[in-house]
């Protein structure tokens, strides 16, 4: 639990005295200090200035009615006194403004923004976006199963069901990201996501003044990239040569193979009607869209393969009926069925659909010389950097050939050494 101690505590009695009664009383106030941070509250009761102690903050013995304005004084400091033990006790982050609010019977109005209001005010931020396409659904879902996430964490972790944001501190932010590795037993990298996520809504909360920094700004979480698989060309024409006897399983060959050589992921693929082939300005035939990740635009020239794939189904009844491209299963079927074509291509990968992206990128196009710049626009990457990923494992690619053609030849010079020894 994070510890919020105040610095700094006071109570004082004062009089009011440029605002007399009647009576030319003037009216007890009492000060409560957080911080250095003032709340006054009138006490309701007055008394003559020269009935007064400033020093003992209490009226003389001698003045009239002094016993019972120093009890409700006495009564009223205790009451201070322990509305600020039962804050200290529950560990809670206060203000001398909170602690008037509960001697005033004003408890329940709570004294900051919470992390829940924070994550509600995003979602509706994001929901408005979603609405006129700005951002995907499945990024306002991103944001929903975070929020969800906090919550677990917070009652497993903290026995409650949301937080000032002012009690969001380091630790907070530490004890989150070791929940997500352990009890929900995450990968380091789908962690960070949550993470980050996170930390867009506290900069939300900092730039509507809810508090006055992110506690993010001293959190590291390493990202660590992640080995991509990809396939090989002499993969990519093992599954286009093998004979499936399964039309099912040979769409989803088709579409893979198509995706291999064009680079789209599943969700643009899926999109495609029949007319999405157009001619660019030199008379080739390419595909183009906005991608939904990034907003930024993917065109990619069609090479022989993909036109072949085109016109394979240009007459196919799930084209014709539904105005597709392609006969594109839901990203989950596709998913599976590639499982079972790879089983029987003999190719033990972990592939997915997004393989067929990475593959594009290093084995079609980095590895046959095509600029990086290019495969960049091709992808539809907002930055060069995430292209520069799959420049590395064409990089790995080449010093693992060297060091076959190394050992190779080796074999050679030691064969020729055996053979005139």
């Amino acid at each position: 639990m994070i510890n919020a101690l105040p610095s700094s505590f006071s109570i004082l009695f004062w009089l009011y005295r440029h605002r007399k009664t009647s009576n030319q009383e003037c009216p007890v106030y009492l000060r409560v200090t957080v911080n250095g941070k003032r709340s006054e509250i009138s006490t309701q009761k007055a008394v003559r200035e020269s009935d007064w102690d400033q020093h003992s903050q209490r009226v003389k013995p001698k003045a009239q009615d002094s016993h019972i304005i120093n009890s409700y004084l006495d009564l009223t400091r205790g009451r201070i006194q322990s509305i600020y033990n039962q804050l200290l006790a529950s560990n809670e982050t206060f203000t001398a403004a909170l602690i008037k609010d509960r001697f005033l019977g004003r408890q329940n109005k709570p004294a900051f923004k919470s992390l829940c209001d924070a994550f509600d005010y995003n979602y509706r931020l994001m929901a408005a976006e979603a609405k006129q396409n700005k951002i995907s659904s499945k990024t306002l879902l991103r944001y929903v199963i975070t929020k969800n996430k906090v919550l677990a964490f917070m009652k497993a972790t903290y026995k409650c069901e949301d937080k000032p944001l002012p009690e969001i501190r380091l630790a907070f932010i530490t004890e989150f990201h070791h929940y997500l590795i352990t009890t929900d037993n995450l990968q380091n990298n789908t962690a960070h996501k949550y993470l980050k996520n996170l930390k867009k809504v506290m900069n939300l909360a900092v730039g509507l003044d809810w508090i006055p920094s992110n506690p993010f700004a001293q959190f590291k979480c390493s990202y660590a990239n992640p080995e991509r698989e990809i396939l090989t060309q002499i993969e990519l024409n093992n599954i286009m040569s093998k004979e499936l006897f399964s039309k099912r399983l040979e769409e989803v060959r088709d579409v893979f193979i198509f995706c291999c050589y064009t680079g789209f992921a599943h969700a643009e693929i899926y999109k495609f009607n029949r007319n999405a082939v157009i001619r660019d300005i030199n008379g080739d035939l390419l595909l183009s869209t906005i991608r939904a990740k990034t907003k930024k635009r993917e065109s990619v020239p069609l090479l022989p393969i993909p036109l072949s794939i085109i016109d394979k189904y240009s007459n196919h009844p799930y084209c014709v009926n539904r105005d597709k491209l392609l006969p594109v299963k839901s990203n989950q079927r596709y998913n599976e069925y590639l499982k079972e074509l790879m089983a029987i291509c003999g190719i033990n990968k972990s592939i997915s659909s997004h393989t067929a992206r990475h593959t594009f990128a290093t084995t079609i196009t980095l590895a046959n010389g095509v600029p990086i710049e290019s495969v960049s626009s091709m992808l539809g990457h907002s930055n060069i950097r995430t292209t520069q990923i799959y420049a590395k494992v064409i990089q790995k690619k080449v010093s693992d050939d060297m060091k076959l053609l190394r050992q190779k030849l080796d074999g050679n010079k030691n064969s020729q050494l055996a053979q005139s020894s």
